[in-house]
């Protein structure tokens, strides 16, 4: 790549070291962007707009640095950057077992909250833990001094150096020593950090000492280079292990990639300046929990200073970067959420990394039941209805299985006008079965692609069908007692995630239901045209399908494994995350197994011709889930939407109903558990 008139080097990679250790040593490892796969210009346009602010930066990819540009030697006032790093202190106190994030942080520091003395006098001191220091919710004013408590702990977020300074106190109490040469000991020199590489400056809000030992802040107060930040932030990314030594436990790194929900639920002291900051928000670092960050895998996390320093840590990506620069930063427009400086920067960053290159989070296991689905040859697919695709089915009273289909005319003879949706009575068993098309004023709609409206799931429940149609910002539920003839709408529409939702599916009219609930799953993007990070599951009331308000969002599972609903849609978590891969679905249950069956659409610029997918199972509706099929790249083409109908399950087989082609396809597979295998050495022995 031509190097611009910015000091940008493009570090070109020696074929001995492209597959080098995961850990830097002296120096980084090195690799151009398209060495690895990665889009060179959007990296540049990331870059450029670094740049308006000046200062240094590296960008770490898979262990490799692959862009840089500014003096990686020079440093930088990291401002509130501090937090994050003085907060990994934290976590070596966690690794001794000398502290637990639900302590009270009095217990640590006698006079803790005072001066002033007015904050003894609230009551509320006994009740700060050092989870609320680090998440920024003890209620202390801004400052990083001696400041008083603005509300009760817990019950607010707002941003302080005050708490985590007093936070910096308890830990520096519990080693009894100056925390900077226990950070050098336990993290830096481990990971390669200088003390030319890094300086902790003397406290510049409080007295310089306590007990005779130097009183270090995390609120601010480190200078550092682009390297070290790197460094810190590899260690983050690699789970807080550094080679063969872990020096953070993976607690502490769970508490801040996997955010407590209820910590989103919280409102802002002072929402003009910081939003709904505490949806994303958690140990001392800010991250994309919430999605806020379009295009942004919600593992990401980063530290944040003013004048825009950042130690940015995406799991999903296998990326690190750092950026810092000097008293200067970046344009904030007036009235903007105070993400939306970070979009230019972070956007074509996580743009550039191929999709098909990002990795799960944590990987899933194969599934304890399915061993494998093995396909019939691709020969033998029955292709129905040329130039229709979407088709989600479900079983109806009447015996029959109704579906609806999108761009298309329907089966033959087909209809007339090529509608966006459109019904289908599938009657029969395959390989012998036909469609019959229903034509239905209040359903047939027109519109190619996103401008028209599409069905993407449907229910039978006591004799009524259900259908959710995307494309109408977001999704919006009809109902037909007469069989699809006609349709009556909601007067209510998901505006919040749910661009795609289906329905969970049980018998013929919903018999064999695990219980008096209707589960609804949807990536969870506003957009059945933009892959999510992760999906999202709510439910219903069978008999209150249509009231917007008993519907209840999944959250997360307890300590028990028990799930926790709330009725609130912001507070909806993940049902599961696989980074940048969470699209169209839908979710069966399959009475022989026993087993939750669900299938995915997975990776492809055009699945309709080629691509992969993915079943998952499980023994709940929300998991745990498991992978039963994948294939990165099928022998046919999946299509862009895939179902298997319960009407067609048996206990070694099902089919799979895809759009591949842009028709109604239909492939049978047989299913391999252990008890199979076991029959058949049984048999082939006798």
């Amino acid at each position: 790549m031509n190097l611009p008139a910015h000091p940008l080097i493009l570090l070109t990679l020696a074929a001995t070291n492209l597959f080098a250790a995961d850990f830097p040593g002296k120096e980084w490892p090195t690799a151009t962007p398209s060495e690895l796969g990665l889009d060179t210009a959007k990296l540049e346009q990331a870059r450029d707009y670094a740049l308006t602010a000046e200062g240094s930066g590296h960008i770490i990819y898979k262990g490799k640095l692959v862009v840089t540009w500014g003096d990686p030697a020079q440093r930088y006032d990291l401002k509130s950057t501090s937090k994050s790093i003085g907060g990994t202190l934290l976590g070596i106190a966690l690794k001794d077992r000398k502290v637990q994030l639900d302590d009270p942080s009095g217990k640590y520091h006698p006079t803790f909250g005072v001066p002033p003395e007015t904050n003894a006098q609230t009551g509320w001191l006994d009740k700060i833990t050092l989870r609320m220091l680090a998440n920024q919710t003890a209620g202390f004013e801004k400052p990083g001094g001696y400041q008083p408590l603005l509300f009760a702990p817990g019950t607010k977020w707002h941003y302080s150096d005050s708490g985590p300074n007093w936070l910096a106190e308890c830990v520096t109490l519990i080693y009894e020593r100056d925390l900077n040469d226990v950070i050098f000991e336990r993290v830096f020199t481990p990971i390669g950090i200088t003390p030319a590489d890094i300086v902790w400056r003397r406290n510049a809000f409080r007295p310089p000492q306590i007990n005779n030992l130097m009183r270090r802040e995390f609120g601010s107060g480190f200078s550092a280079n682009v390297n070290a930040m790197a460094r810190i932030g590899y260690l983050y990314l690699r789970e807080g292990r550094w080679q063969d030594q872990e020096i953070l436990p993976p607690s502490f790194i769970h508490a801040i990639r996997e955010p407590d929900p209820t910590l989103a639920k919280l409102p802002a002291h002072d929402p003009s300046t910081h939003g709904n900051a505490a949806a994303h928000y958690s140990t001392l670092w800010w991250n994309n929990a919430d999605g806020t960050i379009a295009g942004l895998p919600r593992d990401a996390h980063w530290s944040w200073g003013l004048y825009d320093s950042l130690i940015v840590v995406v799991p999903s990506l296998d990326l690190v970067v750092a950026r810092a620069g000097p008293a200067k930063s970046w344009k904030r427009d007036k009235d903007a959420d105070h993400y939306e400086v970070l979009k230019p920067f972070l956007q074509p960053i996580a743009a550039a990394v191929p999709v098909s290159t990002r990795k799960q989070t944590a990987a899933i296991p194969h599934s304890p039941v399915i061993k494998e689905i093995r396909w019939d040859a691709p020969d033998s697919i029955i292709r129905k209805a040329k130039g229709s695709d979407n088709w989600p089915i479900t079983w109806a009273d009447d015996d029959h299985l109704y579906t609806a289909y999108g761009d298309g005319n329907g089966f033959e003879p087909f209809r007339k006008e090529k509608l966006s949706i459109g019904l289908v009575r599938i009657e029969g068993t395959p390989p012998n079965l036909k469609g019959i098309n229903i034509p239905s004023p209040t359903l047939d709609a027109k519109g190619d692609g996103a401008r028209g409206r599409k069905a993407s799931g449907m229910l039978c429940v006591n004799d009524v069908l259900y259908l959710w149609v995307r494309n109408v910002t977001n999704s919006q539920l009809a109902w037909s007692s007469d069989h699809g003839r006609s349709w009556t709408w909601a007067d209510w529409k998901f505006t919040n995630s749910f661009g795609s939702p289906t329905f969970l599916n049980f018998g013929r009219n919903f018999s064999g239901a695990r219980d008096r609930f209707v589960y609804i799953y949807s990536h969870d993007s506003d957009s059945a045209y933009e892959r999510a990070d992760r999906f999202v599951l709510a439910r219903v009331p069978q008999d209150r399908i249509r009231d917007r308000t008993a519907y209840e969002f999944f959250v997360a599972l307890d300590a028990n494994a028990q799930p926790q609903w709330s009725s609130d849609i912001a507070s909806r978590g993940a049902v599961l995350t696989n980074p940048g891969m969470c699209y169209r679905s839908s979710v069966s249950y399959h009475t022989g197994l026993k087993r939750y069956v669900w299938c995915q659409t997975g990776a492809g610029e055009d699945t309709r011709f080629a691509g992969g997918f993915a079943v998952y199972d499980a023994p709940e509706p929300w998991g745990p889930w498991t992978v039963a099929f994948q294939a990165k790249q099928w022998d046919v083409g999946p299509g862009e939407s895939m179902h298997l109908p319960t009407k067609w399950m048996h206990a070694d087989e099902l089919w799979l109903l895809f759009s591949g082609d842009d028709f109604f396809s239909l492939r049978r597979g047989r299913i391999i558990t252990d008890a199979l295998r076991t029959s058949k050495r049984s048999t082939q022995s006798n």
